[in-house]
């Protein structure tokens, strides 16, 4: 038996990239950014042929975005530059290429508190 191929809705990107995620709720395809999450996370959508659980990929023009039985192909609009790609990054195969171990920060355990507050400061680090 003779495969169908596949029928493409075409998507015109106005930039690029677009993460997978925000894709998802451009189109309609989920209601809220944390159910286009789950959605990714749990397998449902797949890209370029594969099964993708990265929920910010950034897509680019020419991928191709498989979701509920719908294939979708990104294109650029009319008069957008197109957008290098990075590099696709590998793993490291031998020790020479692994990363060296990060050194661990020493923190000193004082409870430190605003004199004025008293409450203690936030950290982002």
């Amino acid at each position: 038996m003779l495969e169908q191929p596949l029928e493409y809705i075409e998507i015109e990107l106005e930039e690029e990239p677009i993460e997978l995620c925000n894709l998802l709720k451009v189109l309609d395809l989920a209601e809220t950014g944390g159910q286009a999450k789950m959605l990714i996370g749990e397998g449902y959508v797949a890209v370029n042929g594969e099964p993708c659980t990265v929920k910010r990929k950034k897509l680019y023009a020419g991928d191709t975005l498989a979701f509920d039985g719908e294939h979708y192909q990104l294109t650029l609009a009319e008069g957008v530059e197109p957008v290098e790609r990075p590099a696709p990054s590998r793993a490291p195969n031998t020790e020479q290429d692994a990363p060296t171990q990060r050194k661990k920060r020493n923190r000193s355990r004082k409870d430190k508190k605003d004199s004025n507050t008293g409450r203690k400061p936030i950290s982002f680090g």
